[in-house]
């Protein structure tokens, strides 16, 4: 075997392994979470989905699952970084939140959840005891 073709298989096998690596390191939908005055915000880049089609977005048993598929385009093509398929996101959501109070829209490739902001739970303090049987 060459010096060269030894290279290039190498190569070729770093290549795989990288990629490997950030498909399995790397979620499908990548959000971000923060609260505006009363509402808690999530965002999701989504680029290149039919929000009415594609888009799936149900509240169960407090928590928001995001679901939905990219449809792959039929080219001929020569390299692809895009990643199309099924792709599903689930979210913890504030105790009490119904699907009533849960608005989305998606504007420009970007699905904005949004929903009233958990109101601050008091903090409270709980004892710990010891494991130790009191003296009789």
């Amino acid at each position: 075997m060459s010096t060269s073709t030894r290279s290039e298989h190498s190569s070729l096998i770093n290549d795989l392994v990288t990629w490997v690596g950030s498909v399995t390191n790397d979620p499908k939908i990548r959000v971000e979470e923060y609260v505006d005055g009363d509402r808690h915000v999530i965002r999701a880049d989504l680029p290149g989905v039919e929000p009415h089609h594609d888009i799936d977005l149900h509240v169960e048993g407090g928590v928001l699952r995001l679901r939905g598929q990219r449809r792959e385009e039929q080219r001929e093509k020569t390299r692809t970084e895009i990643r199309y398929g099924s792709f599903e996101r689930v979210l913890t959501l504030p105790p009490g939140t119904t699907a009533e109070q849960v608005s989305a829209t998606y504007l420009n490739g970007v699905l904005t959840v949004t929903f009233p902001a958990a109101a601050p739970q008091p903090s409270t303090r709980v004892p710990v005891t010891s494991g130790e049987r009191p003296a009789e």
